[in-house]
């Protein structure tokens, strides 16, 4: 039985391994790209067929960076202050985030940033949604 699983996966496998080996910085940045653009088609939408690979592949990037990046602990509220001081923004200058005390609520750390708001905020500041988790 072993042998027939193996050679039902085996095809789909080379056309697979890329996304799911991620041992250097192109594999990475492949990696990375792939999962954004899983999260623009998929969003937070788990009945979508490829919610599982998203998952599986955001596992594995973090596992990367866990690896191979030194990262000092810093909250998702942090990055967000840091990211609207260096960019000159206030509070209301991120409508996408949810409103004035919404934004409050995240800066204090009285509440997280959700999946649709990291992802707007990643998408806003150019950066993996990764810092702000």
């Amino acid at each position: 039985m072993t042998v027939m699983v193996h050679q039902q996966i085996q095809p789909y496998w080379t056309v697979v391994r890329p996304y799911l080996s991620i041992h250097n910085e192109e594999d990475y940045d492949r990696a990375v790209e792939q999962m954004n653009a899983l999260i623009d088609e998929i969003g937070t939408d788990e009945d979508h067929p490829m919610y599982d690979f998203l998952d599986t592949l955001g596992t594995l990037i973090h596992a990367y960076e866990e690896r191979n990046y030194h990262k000092p602990p810093v909250s998702g509220s942090e990055v967000l202050r840091y990211l609207m001081e260096e960019h000159d923004l206030r509070q209301v200058d991120l409508p996408e985030v949810g409103s004035q005390g919404v934004m409050s609520e995240i800066l204090n750390g009285k509440r997280e940033l959700n999946v649709r708001q990291i992802r707007a905020l990643a998408k806003r500041f150019r950066v993996s949604p990764a810092v702000f988790v």
